[in-house]
């Protein structure tokens, strides 16, 4: 069903189980809503936050070793705390910055934009169709017969995280498995999304002046798509 919720009404009720702050006390997510996007705008900014993300990721990497780099490092550690092998399932981060030096994928402009700023200000970001959410997301500890809406081998097809597993969720099912290894098709943004949910997921040493600079400069690149973009954010977690 689709979302009825006004964008405070669904930032205020976003949440994040102890459970998971017990997992990481550091942990901290900016939540954005940004209404007012024109699927027709002229979408040149991804071009230039692309290349930007690409020579970013090829400086850092020629004189550090990816999973040094502090934030993946951060994410590693994490992944290990619940269970998942990092090597095998690596965060968002780590998969964009591996790819960014030798060219970032593109998906659709908000994809796009996301995508390279994550990789500039080397935080795992998630960016959703806010209008497909059931309810308020909450982060969690799966108890496993939760469904995630994936593709499988190209094909599309209804899994269940690992019990434990730390998961993103709406009241319909997962949103995002791993915390910000995969998101699902149900709620994924598209060229005709014109309401966005973005999740800027920050641990230590990441500080909270870097988390709120990536959400400004987020929240900037989506002012460039429609005259009537506004954006709403909310911090949730250790404060």
């Amino acid at each position: 069903m689709p979302n009825n919720l006004t964008p405070t009404e669904f930032l205020y009720g976003c949440s994040i189980d102890p459970a998971v702050l017990e997992l990481r006390p550091d942990y901290r997510a900016l939540l954005l809503v940004v209404e007012g996007i024109n699927p027709q705008a002229d979408a040149r900014i991804a071009d230039e936050l692309i290349g930007q993300a690409e020579a970013h990721a090829a400086a850092l990497l020629a004189s550090t070793p990816v999973d040094h780099l502090p934030q993946i490092g951060a994410w590693r550690e994490a992944y290990r705390g619940f269970g998942a092998k990092p090597q095998r399932t690596r965060n968002s981060l780590e998969a964009l910055t591996r790819r960014a030096s030798s060219g970032l994928p593109r998906v659709n402009a908000l994809t796009d934009i996301y995508n390279a700023i994550s990789v500039v200000h080397q935080i795992p970001i998630g960016g959703e169709d806010f209008d497909l959410y059931d309810g308020p997301a909450l982060l969690t500890r799966a108890s496993g017969d939760e469904t995630f809406d994936t593709v499988a081998a190209g094909e599309p097809t209804i899994e269940n995280p690992d019990a434990g597993e730390v998961i993103w969720r709406d009241d319909t099912g997962v949103t995002c498995r791993r915390w910000n290894w995969r998101q699902g098709r149900r709620t994924a943004l598209s060229e005709n999304t014109t309401t966005a949910f973005f999740i800027l997921d920050a641990l230590a040493p990441m500080s909270d002046t870097q988390l709120e600079a990536a959400g400004e400069a987020l929240g900037q690149a989506m002012q460039s798509l429609g005259a009537a973009v506004q954006v709403s954010q909310r911090i949730a977690g250790a404060q």
